[in-house]
């Protein structure tokens, strides 16, 4: 039977593409190229939802908040080998009124919920990697979809990598920082989505990384 990865996140999961303001196609998502990498024996499941939060209830838009979909969504896929989890970009929205600190508390409820769906798990055993999104750039603001994020996002989104480094630690979760990974840096157009040189390279990172734990 082949290892089940479940990849849950937001618009970079589902493959936003500024550009287009479409989607890339399966040649380009990080998802789909992590499924080539790791071939046959892995089964790559896209869970990408655009605004997705890790907890945090949109008070313009319905069902974004991670918390809400987890259960259903590891349910639907068993049995689940691993989860990845890359959220947090969403949850830097003003509107949400939330530090990195507590960001950080969102997806470690997050996480609890999901270990907590034993009938999920291949033999009961949670496993998840909690991946760091890159970096809003400073430069967002400036642009059209800095209106509805407001100000402070690209802080808020720096500090993330510690705070998620402590809940991974703290959760028993593995853990990649794909600031550490990315040399591409976000699109030109709102800063914020990975290019598509940026989804080929977490796709590599990720493809070693998995390999690491399954």
């Amino acid at each position: 039977m082949r290892n089940h990865i479940l990849c849950f996140g937001d618009s970079n999961t589902h493959g936003y593409c500024a550009e287009t303001g479409g989607r890339f196609d399966e040649s380009h998502r990080w998802t789909q190229l992590l499924q080539k990498k790791l071939g046959a024996d892995y089964l790559i499941l896209e869970e990408g939802l655009s605004g997705r939060t890790t907890c945090f209830s949109d008070p313009i838009h319905e069902g974004l908040s991670g918390l809400d979909y987890i259960y259903p969504c590891l349910m639907s896929h068993e049995p689940v080998d691993l989860l990845i989890i890359m959220l947090g970009t969403n949850d830097t929205k003003e509107r949400f009124g939330s530090s990195a600190a507590c960001i950080g508390l969102g997806l470690k409820r997050l996480i609890l919920k999901a270990k907590a769906t034993l009938d999920a798990w291949k033999d009961g055993v949670p496993n998840i990697l909690v991946v760091v999104p890159q970096n809003i750039a400073t430069e967002y603001i400036q642009t059209e979809v800095g209106d509805t994020m407001g100000v402070g996002c690209d802080e808020k989104s720096r500090r993330l990598a510690a705070e998620y480094k402590e809940i991974a630690e703290l959760t028993d979760c593995h853990y990649l920082d794909a600031n550490c990974v990315l040399t591409a840096a976000p699109n030109q157009i709102d800063f914020m989505h990975l290019t598509g040189e940026g989804h080929a390279q977490l796709a590599e990172a990720l493809s070693e990384k998995v390999r690491e734990i399954l």
